[in-house]
């Protein structure tokens, strides 16, 4: 597998929206916008449940880890959520398969990793950047980071131990420190 980037800029982050709503669903383009403020895995965002859900606040159990992510949702996320929740009332699953919605002796079950990985690929595909599951949770790093420059924080909300696994995880390079260091005159 391929390493897959953080997207570094906010203009390609609404294209990629618009395109994965354009050429898959709007229910694709939630992925991608609630993925990136909730800056989670794909396996833990795809297996929310509306149960997880208490107010303006998520909480659940990180496969991977075993640790607790308890995230407060911003209004553009909670947004996003409730219309989900308003359109798919019977749903259990925040982003659930649609397929085999007819077949009642089928166990309700979330839109496939595949999936999602595939969409993003063809879209990274056109726009000409490493696009995957992880890109979301890097892009959310990364911008956080560009916004605070506080590498303490960025690892707080990704639940990493080592600063440098976080640095190499939401693509600061050389290149990036040398620039602040360029950039910042004292």
């Amino acid at each position: 597998m391929s390493e897959v980037q953080a997207v570094k800029d906010h203009d390609t982050v609404k294209l990629i929206s618009f395109l994965l709503e354009r050429q898959f669903s709007q229910q694709l383009a939630d992925v991608w916008n609630i993925g990136l403020n909730l800056a989670l895995r794909i396996s833990d965002l795809l297996s929310i449940k509306f149960d997880d859900i208490h107010g303006d606040r998520l909480i659940i159990k990180e496969s991977k880890t075993g640790k607790i992510a308890n995230i407060k949702l911003n209004s553009k996320t909670l947004e996003r959520i409730q219309r989900i929740r308003r359109e798919h009332p019977n749903h259990i699953y925040l982003f659930q398969s649609y397929r085999n919605q007819r077949a009642k002796h089928i166990k309700a079950a979330p839109l496939s990793r595949r999936y999602i990985c595939r969409a993003l690929a063809m879209i990274g595909e056109e726009l000409k950047i490493a696009l995957g599951t992880h890109s979301m949770r890097k892009t959310r790093g990364y911008l956080l980071y560009q916004q605070t420059k506080d590498i303490g924080r960025v690892m707080k909300m990704l639940r990493h131990s080592a600063e440098e696994t976080t640095l190499r995880y939401i693509g600061i390079e050389q290149d990036d420190i040398d620039k602040d260091f360029v950039e910042l005159e004292i």
